[in-house]
């Protein structure tokens, strides 16, 4: 790949993420009670953004990408993470956002695999009612994911409702 594409995408995620510097960081507290006052994480609270991997923000670097150092593990964004963000996104009062990036946080305890197969499941006319049910005990019970399982379940009524689902 190439390090001269790989360093502006590292660029402009730190950017993002508010360059890893913890110089505004406030005191390390809970999770709970996060806010708009937390926004963006990344640079006024960076001590709560870790990767899933366990790297603080600030561990990841460039040079540290470029050299090889840093793993794709080391740069997934955590669980715990987009359940910050939802709770700040809730306290915006952005009831939607918070329940996407609460879907998102589920999303990461699936392997990649699986969530393309699911993704490909949950296409028109690729599924029976009782696959997608099925798919939707599997969220609940292996992956504790029951925004996810709820949103399933919706998708079958809806494809139901529609005559979108595969005929058995």
């Amino acid at each position: 790949m190439d390090p001269a594409l790989i360093a502006s995408v590292v660029e402009s995620v730190m950017a993002t993420m508010g360059g890893g510097s913890s110089a505004s960081a406030a005191p390390a507290s809970g999770t709970a009670g996060r806010s708009v006052a937390d926004y963006p994480l990344g640079t006024k609270r960076p001590d709560m953004v870790k990767s899933a991997s366990g790297l603080r923000l600030a561990d990841i670097t460039l040079e540290k990408v470029v050299s090889g150092e840093i793993k794709f593990e080391d740069v997934k964004i955590r669980p715990e993470t987009l359940e910050q963000q939802a709770e700040i996104a809730k306290s915006a009062g952005r009831a939607s956002i918070a329940s996407n990036l609460k879907r998102a946080a589920e999303m990461t305890r699936i392997p990649d695999e699986r969530v393309l197969e699911m993704y490909n499941a949950l296409r028109p006319y690729r599924s029976t009612r009782e696959e997608l049910l099925a798919m939707a005990s599997e969220l609940e019970t292996k992956y504790q994911a029951t925004v996810c399982a709820e949103f399933v379940r919706e998708a079958c009524e809806v494809y139901g409702n529609r005559d979108r689902l595969k005929k058995a």
